[in-house]
């Protein structure tokens, strides 16, 4: 029986409120925040920066300040210890472990009941929605979605209250009507052990009609190894025949096209990247033709940006959405329904167009490489890459890269770490691809290669096949949302990661 026709229209009425997105930015996203500052006016983060009598932007942006996870985490701290409002009303009881700052392991974002509602859920219901705009004919209800997700442990030993992966909270709190149309079973899914969980995975997911994939694509891809490897079979098609769409997110696709498009041989097959996030869900892809994606305007996150040239200052020109340009890189700050107030994400972005306000991830304010003036970010990566890939046949499979600050001959370069699912048959070949596209995208690169005056050719070791899979389970950090460092300014990934390209 085909139940999409039947479901779509309940998807309609959504359709309609999506399209106020490129005429009524500010009033959507000042709506947002005067909900925000009524509905935590009485905590004691409200009370303390005078939210009951701001009514304005202006009034918000000069009573609370800008902060990082640092400035919020003894708050956070006392509220998973059990106290009620902190920085958002009641008690949240769940906490997102995330990657972690320079001080700690991890962090552990607060995610409210409320932000399960109108942020993350609501995130994962509009990519629907532009998905089925774009593909009237799509059959994605007449079978199942394959979800992967992390894992939770207790939160401090408190009753009903677990911290864990973002998508592990998402699976343990979602409606129960929708584990009928997903897999795997609630049970597989939010076990700890990855290369467990991934075996049982694909054998539930084998049995299925699978017709949508949802994950991080580093993850997703060694999930569809492991069913081929029990199938025997060539590609997923073969498996799945109803196989159209993979919602993608967490990390950049760019180094996984080429490999899903060989395991998913299909012309029907769609491709939809989401920013979703431990703090909330930002932005869909909603036009296939276009890379960049859709601000989630109408959530319970209030933006703010600041330009990343002023990073650094003490007093950042800070602006709202209504103040953006495109084409500059920021900082994107947000304000949310879990109590995250003017919190500096750490992610970075480029608007592409206003009205609608649409923009590209490129890369995080800590992920760069800027030992020399060269500002080298991972959108800049992620463009070299491919180009040295389209022009050599080459496919990465993961990469890092960092400074040398100086050799033994007083050279000075960029060292490259990656590992090929394809090695491209000449490596000088794609080196230089890759530094020249660096320099014609990033003209401060391009400044410092000036004559090899200040950085000499960047250089590219190959790593030993499953090495950054090695890396990260060293960490504890298999499957759920963790992603290998890409750019850093300092050589402390690098050189562990080196340490382990030389383990077989």
């Amino acid at each position: 029986m085909a139940i999409t026709p039947i479901i779509k229209p309940l998807f309609l009425p959504r359709r309609k409120a999506l399209d106020k997105y490129a005429t009524q930015a500010e009033l959507l996203q000042m709506h947002v925040l005067k909900r925000l500052l009524r509905k935590a006016e009485g905590t004691e983060w409200g009370r303390g920066h005078g939210f009951a009598s701001i009514n304005s932007y202006e009034g918000f942006a000069s009573s609370s300040p800008v902060n990082t996870y640092e400035e919020l985490k003894l708050a956070i701290d006392r509220m998973r210890q059990g106290e009620k409002n902190v920085l958002w009303p009641g008690r949240v009881r769940w906490y997102a472990k995330s990657s972690g700052t320079t001080n700690d392991k991890s962090k552990f974002i607060p995610v409210s009941r409320e932000a399960l509602a109108d942020t993350h859920y609501a995130g994962g219901r509009d990519a629907v929605v532009w998905y089925l705009r774009n593909n009237p004919h799509s059959r994605i209800f007449d079978g199942k979605a394959l979800i992967l997700g992390g894992s939770h442990a207790p939160n401090y030993n408190l009753r009903n209250s677990l911290v864990g992966d973002l998508s592990a909270i998402l699976i343990e709190n979602i409606n129960p009507l929708v584990n009928h149309v997903r897999v795997p079973r609630k049970e597989t899914a939010l076990l700890a052990d990855f290369e467990v969980k991934r075996d049982r995975i694909a054998r539930e997911a084998i049995r299925e009609n699978v017709t949508n994939l949802s994950g991080v694509p580093s993850w997703m891809l060694s999930v569809m190894n492991r069913v081929l490897e029990i199938t025997g079979k060539e590609n997923l098609p073969e498996v799945w025949p109803g196989l159209e769409t993979f919602f993608h997110g967490g990390v950049a696709f760019t180094p996984y096209r080429e490999q899903y498009r060989r395991l998913i041989p299909s012309e029907k097959m769609h491709y939809m990247e989401t920013y979703n996030a431990s703090e909330g869900f930002f932005g869909i892809q909603d036009d296939p033709a276009d890379a960049s994606m859709s601000l989630m305007l109408d959530y319970g996150v209030f933006y703010e940006f600041i330009p990343m040239d002023e990073i650094e200052s003490p007093a950042p020109n800070v602006v709202p959405l209504w103040g953006v340009q495109t084409g500059k890189n920021y900082a994107m700050l947000i304000s949310t329904s879990s109590g995250l107030w003017r919190y500096m994400i750490g992610d970075t972005v480029r608007f592409t167009s206003i009205n609608p306000y649409k923009f590209l991830i490129t890369g995080r304010t800590k992920f760069f490489i800027n030992a020399f003036g060269e500002e080298l970010i991972v959108d800049n990566a992620e463009k070299g890459l491919a180009e040295a890939c389209r022009l050599t046949g080459a496919e990465v499979l993961e990469y890092t890269a960092a400074p040398v600050f100086m050799d033994g001959n007083g050279k000075c370069r960029h060292q490259w770490l990656i590992e090929f699912a394809r090695r491209p048959e000449d490596m000088a070949a794609f080196a230089n691809i890759l530094d020249d596209t660096l320099q014609r995208v990033n003209s401060d690169y391009e400044a410092k290669r000036h004559k090899d005056i200040t950085l000499q050719p960047l250089e590219i070791i190959v790593a030993r096949k499953g090495l950054f899979h090695d890396w990260l389970a060293s960490k504890g950090k298999l499957g759920g949302q963790h992603k290998v460092p890409r750019l850093s300014n300092s050589r402390t990934h690098i050189e562990e990661m080196l340490q382990f390209n030389k383990i077989v």
